[in-house]
């Protein structure tokens, strides 16, 4: 059997835990940040973790992660 293409895009935005979860950096945070209150950009520095549902389908893309 061929191997499997992994997903570039994908494996440049996320990473996968030591547990197996997948973790991200929340988007939003690159620019006109006056507008946006202390608390949501302090709350944007924290990484994100991917629902179990959309851990299924990353599981595909990212084969070898």
């Amino acid at each position: 059997m061929p191997k499997m293409k992994t997903n570039r895009s994908a494996a440049k935005r996320f990473t996968k835990t030591a547990s197996g979860r997948f973790r991200y950096k929340r988007g939003f945070k690159n620019h006109i940040l006056t507008k946006k209150s202390g608390k949501r950009i302090r709350q944007l520095r924290r990484d994100g973790f991917l629902q179990s549902g959309d851990e299924k389908r990353m599981r595909d893309i990212l084969p070898y992660l």
